[in-house]
């Protein structure tokens, strides 16, 4: 409860007018930033932008933005402050704190801490393993859950093709864990004492498929190992309780939950957190600091969250995160869920009337997915396809790898020679032509922007192009010369 509960910080109400309600740009449950946001198309004229990459970063939910300006004029520094605005500021940020675990259905003694972004959650973490910790990762992850275990004993799985392999795979490399070297001591289950701990996605940032993680957390842990959630895709889409699932950890970013300003969540048990040297040294994780005798400096560090969130916190941040987090429990999950899968049935029947096109999938059609979907076109370089839907269409997808190029890799193969007409980002050499396009959308996304999507792909892969493209500074950009 906050110490000011006169202040005039209060929650805005997002209030949908009649204008909007005509407006078929505002026709989504949740309002967003920029939904009116006109932009050149190469052909001439202007047009609506469809913004289309949400799995990259959503836009700003309108109800966040006005949480946070009605808050900005009470900015103010948070802990230890006497004045006014720090002591309401430090209120905000903490009761964020108590928000963001409501919205995980977090366990009692459970620890929400603030940081930068899912990447950096996902390091906190490895950072804070204990000694010995063996990791076990799908080679299909986000780079953000795929890399930041190089400084322990991992093991790499292969990708899957169904959600029961998935847990197949994990439960068979659990079991073949060697014993702990030094004492070579099992548990009262027969396995090994070596802490572990499994990283895996709830939702692919590449083909949208939901993952097993109550299976695979129910695996993990009948062979004494923890998991962590990356839900960076998740969380945006779906409910996600850290009880029912019975994750041990949940990590998520800000930018893709419709709150901008760079803030990111990784909440779960405390006792690893607690035992580790703080992630980053300095103040606010330091509860005590004294001079030595001998010129040295003992430091007592704080066992609470604060621990790893040294420095000035990113009150904005975790208050944008705190707002998005209502404002979707207030939509209702069950709405936003059935209104985003109307949208996914559109873009799949869509492109499932163009015979070029292939949905990428590790799962199969049948597998359910949140509003991400990766594709390829026969006879086009997937970047020359992205710039032409954005310079002729005025829609804004991603191409590429999308920062899991083990798995776009497994999903297109891996030894692809032709050049492309536009060469992808993210390619190595010889693999000009190894990328995809997605498309991705949620709460905000009106139908008419997934139509729009749809008969652009039509009209491109009958049509062809209507401007010339050239490579420039890596990326496919429509030829003004």
């Amino acid at each position: 409860m906050s110490a000011y509960p006169n202040a005039a910080v209060a929650t805005a109400t997002a209030v949908t007018t009649d204008s909007e309600a005509a407006d078929p740009c505002c026709a989504a449950p949740l309002p967003v930033l920029g939904r009116d946001v006109t932009v050149p198309l190469v052909t001439g004229g202007e047009v609506t932008y469809a913004a289309l990459d949400y799995a990259a970063s959503a836009p700003a939910l309108q109800r966040v933005w006005d949480d946070v300006a009605a808050y900005a004029p009470y900015y103010g520094s948070v802990h230890r402050g006497a004045g006014y605005l720090s002591q309401l500021s430090t209120d905000l940020f903490e009761n964020s704190r108590v928000t963001v675990a409501e919205f995980l259905d977090c366990r009692p003694g459970d620890q929400v801490v603030f940081t930068r972004s899912t990447t950096d959650s996902l390091n906190l973490l490895a950072a804070v393993l204990p000694a010995g910790c063996e990791v076990f990762v799908f080679e299909t992850e986000h780079h953000a859950s795929l890399l930041p275990w190089q400084g322990a004993r991992v093991t790499y799985l292969n990708a899957p093709r169904t959600p029961a392999q998935a847990v197949e795979t994990l439960e068979r490399a659990l079991a073949d864990r060697d014993p702990s070297p030094s004492s070579r001591l099992r548990s009262s289950r027969g396995y090994p004492t070596r802490p572990a701990l499994v990283c895996v996605t709830g939702a692919s940032n590449v083909t949208g498929e939901l993952w097993p993680v109550k299976e695979l957390a129910a695996a993990a842990h009948a062979h004494g190992a923890r998991i962590v959630l990356d839900a960076a895709q998740l969380a945006p889409h779906h409910p996600v309780s850290v009880k029912e699932l019975d994750v041990d950890w949940v990590a998520f970013s800000g930018h893709k939950l419709y709150a901008p300003f760079g803030s990111g969540v990784l909440a779960g048990r405390a006792d690893w957190l607690q035992d580790a040297e703080p992630y980053l040294a300095g103040g606010g994780a330091s509860k005590k600091v004294a001079r030595r005798a001998d010129g040295g400096v003992d430091v007592e560090w704080h066992t609470t969250a604060a621990r790893h969130e040294a420095g000035s916190p990113n009150v904005i941040g975790v208050y944008s995160i705190a707002s998005a987090c209502k404002a979707l429990t207030e939509a209702g999950f069950d709405q936003l869920v059935a209104r985003e899968q109307h949208l996914i049935d559109t873009v799949r029947a869509g492109l499932a009337e163009v015979p070029e096109v292939k949905v990428l999938s590790l799962f199969g059609d049948d597998a359910p997915r949140v509003g991400v979907i990766s594709f390829v076109v026969e006879g086009w370089n997937s970047s020359h396809f992205a710039a032409a839907l954005s310079a002729e269409y005025g829609i804004g997808v991603r191409d590429g790898l999308f920062c899991a190029h083990p798995l776009v890799r497994t999903l297109l193969g891996s030894d692809p020679q032709t050049q492309g007409e536009c060469g992808a980002p993210e390619a190595a050499p010889g693999e000009k032509s190894l990328n995809a396009i997605r498309v991705s959308f949620g709460a905000g996304t009106p139908d008419e922007h997934v139509e729009r999507f749809v008969r652009a792909v039509k009209e491109l892969v009958r049509n062809g192009a209507q401007w010339k493209y050239r490579t420039e500074d890596g990326r496919c950009v429509p030829d003004r010369g």
